[in-house]
């Protein structure tokens, strides 16, 4: 399992106003992701649940950077599932082999975090799932996260949610 926290440095110059000295301030942001994985069967019970980490890549981190000087950049709003199984690398900009791609069904931002939920419905996404990530459009667009795990196979009947939270914090 890749388990991985980019940290963003900010770095300040300030002047004392009575020494007339400069001094570095140098502040952290790390930006990391957990998500929750659950299929359910036709009957509703949990056939396999699991609980990961991922990974912000070089794409997601440019596009939070772009947030903060401009908010008309589309919103990450896809979250899509895949079969590869390359790991996660910080150059990555899609999934290595994407087999479906939904509208997640919600994004919540609180305080410092955001809570994307996705959900493929019974023969949404079927197959021998591997890889998932959170995008700002319909196919291509920006990647902002992708994860890489063992196998989740979701038959035609099965259900599949992720909740998958993006944090920033000082470090």
């Amino acid at each position: 399992m890749l388990i991985t926290t980019c940290i963003l440095p900010m770095i300040m110059s300030v002047q004392n106003e009575y020494s007339k000295e400069t001094i570095m301030i140098i502040n952290k942001i790390q930006a990391k992701g957990m998500l929750s994985v659950v299929l359910k069967d036709s009957d509703g019970n949990t056939k396999d649940q699991r609980i990961l980490n991922n990974l912000i890549v070089d794409t997601g981190l440019a596009y939070i950077t772009s947030r903060m000087e401009d908010a008309t950049a589309t919103a990450m709003n896809y979250m899509a599932v895949g079969t590869g199984t390359t790991a996660a690398a910080a150059g990555d900009t899609a999934l290595v082999t994407e087999l479906d791609r939904n509208v997640v069904t919600s994004a919540t931002a609180t305080g410092a975090s955001i809570v994307y939920v996705g959900t493929w419905a019974a023969g949404d996404g079927t197959g021998a799932i591997t890889e998932a990530g959170i995008f700002n459009a319909s196919s291509a667009g920006d990647m902002l996260a992708r994860t890489v795990f063992s196998v989740i196979t979701k038959d035609a009947n099965d259900t599949l949610s992720i909740t998958w939270t993006i944090t920033l914090s000082a470090s």
